[in-house]
């Protein structure tokens, strides 16, 4: 008798719950667009170099292509199709339209998904190795230029939009500080 290569699983996926039978081998991201028609993520790579892939599991980034569907059953899922509050886009979404931080767009779902999680790895005072002092008492430092590009280097775009997207994440983290403070 042979074990079973395939399982029925359940994926909490932006607050809703999906039931679908998948080969064990399959990556959350293939689970994602092809098994789920949730196209947002995209495959750029498929190495998990690009970040174009990027999602948030339980709050934090992971690149889907690398992430095996099974072992995301149980938690949080959060893909682009889920960051807006209805019709309301989320501030980095705005942060992204207001300073032009796209070209071809095909890498700004993971930018956006990979700049929400910068964003509260920041505010949570977790350092980058851009941070000069990592001591608990120097305070979390300034979400500087230089702390946005090392933070997002994980996420790669082939047109160049670099100098917005850092923009446009230092708008958003200026938003939700402020937000933070109300």
């Amino acid at each position: 008798m042979t074990p079973s290569t395939s399982s029925a699983i359940t994926l909490n996926i932006n607050g809703e719950k999906y039931t679908l039978p998948v080969d064990h081998r399959t990556t959350l991201l293939d689970a994602l667009r092809e098994h789920l028609d949730m196209t947002g993520s995209k495959k750029g790579c498929d190495l998990g170099q690009c970040g174009a892939c990027t999602v948030l599991l339980d709050g934090r980034r992971a690149v889907s292509c690398l992430q095996l569907a099974v072992a995301a059953e149980g938690r949080a899922i959060t893909t682009i199709e889920g960051v807006a509050d209805g019709e309301r886009l989320h501030p980095v979404q705005q942060a992204f339209l207001d300073l032009d931080g796209y070209q071809c767009g095909y890498c700004t779902p993971g930018q956006i998904c990979s700049a929400i999680a910068v964003i509260e790895e920041h505010a949570a005072g977790w350092p980058s190795a851009a941070t000069d002092d990592v001591r608990p008492e120097a305070g979390v430092p300034a979400l500087s230029a230089e702390e946005i590009r090392e933070r997002m280097s994980g996420n790669l775009c082939r047109c160049g939009a670099y100098v917005s997207i850092v923009q446009a994440v230092a708008q958003a983290a200026e938003v939700r500080g402020k937000e933070a403070a109300a």
